[in-house]
């Protein structure tokens, strides 16, 4: 067997693990490592991931694995307090607005972006903002162990480059709206723009793209008719906000008589790769629709806590069998990129709405934020969880601090009492980005200045 790099770990957690996944089946786990209450809450205790080519090429016993650096020479890593998980899959970023963490709190969404986001991207929105906003992200969800980022925003030339720096995987939403902004004219620009990068980045192994038309308050029904027939033709999803307000659903419904969730139906935007973000104003209908069209929802808690927009019923979406991920929305809205965090949040959150404590277990949680995040995304054949022949993207998350112990359940741990502090590496198709908290691929004394650079412009008067 070839290998470049084998990890020896104290558990690995495959997530979703199929048969062709390890030696090892759900059935013949270690006593007291098998499967908890969920098909997804396998944990392997004492064994190794064997990387080849930025690809998984083995999980194995460890001392199987040991064999075979001795007879590969393969680089040999040791984490022996560690956990080794599928990297975190971020289905709802607008990163380059790192640059206006904390501009504007306290504020529900339409204040909140008409009198402050709106205004300062109308001085500020160009490429070097949206690169350098990218860039200081990038390292962000690197140390909080995110290895994909599905994103939405202007210029997305400028997040390509710096997903492609900093070795991340990205989604690259390429972005529709009816109004001008610095980028475009108008959805016709928008669109021929996006679909000629497509084509310049097409084949790229860690970049892949999704149509992003902003909300259905902002795109009409032509645009979003074009858009519906170019994700068929091209078999790429739809990344939209639907339903993030209450007021959003009563204007559609006062001005139209139609609700939007149902506006896109009859268009046929929904299917299997509309991924709707937000999603906090559902009816019963309406959920029963999401089943039926196999929409996938991106869950964003914290952003919709803190605009007091809503709170998605993720409970009840996962009960009848909607594919739910986890976002962060950005750091002008969350404040933070931490998906751990917000995955706790919401699995807590679904146990206090719903008032069942069994609802949205440690395991589906993890689910969420992993294969959920990737099959949102349609890259679930690729990435999303630890399977013999997946790209190698891979974290560590080290269970041996104060924090974390003493440890009865690696993935009940992970979920409800570690931190981002404690991913420790992280690997994507194979390229160590980060190790022991060191990031390897960005530099972090640059992107300080840089982001102190910027806040200096943004809080200086236009004149």
């Amino acid at each position: 067997m070839h290998a470049d790099t084998i990890l020896h770990a104290r558990w690995i957690i495959p997530v979703g693990p199929s048969s062709r996944s390890h030696r090892l089946s759900m059935t013949d786990a270690p006593s007291g490592y098998g499967p908890r209450d969920h098909p997804h809450g396998l944990v392997l205790e004492d064994h190794s991931l064997v990387m080849a080519d930025g690809l998984i090429a083995a999980i194995l016993p460890t001392a199987e694995a040991r064999e075979l650096v001795r007879s590969t020479g393969a680089r040999s890593i040791e984490l022996p307090d560690h956990a080794l998980l599928p990297g975190f899959v971020n289905a709802h970023t607008h990163v380059a607005m790192n640059l206006m963490r904390g501009v504007a709190d306290d504020l529900p969404l339409m204040r909140w972006l008409r009198d402050h986001i709106w205004p300062l991207e109308g001085r500020f929105l160009a490429d070097d903002f949206v690169h350098d906003g990218s860039l200081l992200a990038c390292a962000e969800l690197i140390r909080g162990g995110v290895t994909c980022f599905n994103d939405m925003y202007f210029f997305p030339e400028a997040t390509l480059r710096a997903a492609e720096a900093a070795g991340l995987r990205a989604s690259v939403g390429l972005p529709v709206i009816d109004f001008p902004t610095p980028w475009g004219s108008g959805p016709d620009e928008y669109i021929s723009k996006g679909l000629a990068l497509r084509d310049e980045w097409h084949g790229h192994p860690r970049m892949s793209f999704m149509l992003a038309p902003h909300a259905p308050y902002t795109v009409g029904d032509e645009p979003l008719q074009r858009i519906r027939v170019l994700a068929d033709q091209l078999g790429i999803g739809v990344h939209m906000h639907v339903h993030e307000t209450a007021h959003e659903v009563m204007e559609a419904e006062r001005l139209t008589g139609e609700r939007p969730l149902a506006r896109l139906d009859r268009l046929g935007l929904l299917n299997e790769q509309f991924l709707a973000v937000h999603m906090t104003q559902l009816n019963d209908d309406e959920m029963a629709l999401l089943r039926d069209r196999g929409v996938h929802i991106a869950h964003c808690p914290e952003s919709n806590l803190k605009l007091a927009s809503g709170i998605a019923p993720i409970a009840r979406l996962k009960a009848l069998g909607v594919n739910v991920a986890i976002g962060t929305d950005g750091a002008a809205s969350n404040n933070d990129l931490d998906l751990l965090g917000e995955t706790r949040t919401a699995a807590l959150l679904a146990k206090g709405v719903s008032g069942d404590a069994s609802a949205v277990p440690a395991a589906e949680a993890l689910y969420m934020a992993t294969l959920g995040g990737a099959r949102a995304l349609g890259l679930d054949e690729r990435i999303g969880s630890l399977e013999v022949g997946k790209a190698a993207d891979v974290i560590a998350i080290d269970l041996n601090q104060i924090e974390t112990q003493p440890l009865f359940d690696p993935i009940a741990q992970i979920i409800y009492a570690a931190s981002r502090q404690q991913v420790t590496h992280s690997w994507v198709a194979g390229q160590m980005l980060m190790n022991e908290r060191r990031l390897l691929t960005v530099y972090e004394d640059d992107l300080l200045a840089n982001a102190e650079s910027w806040r200096a412009r943004l809080v200086t008067p236009s004149t």
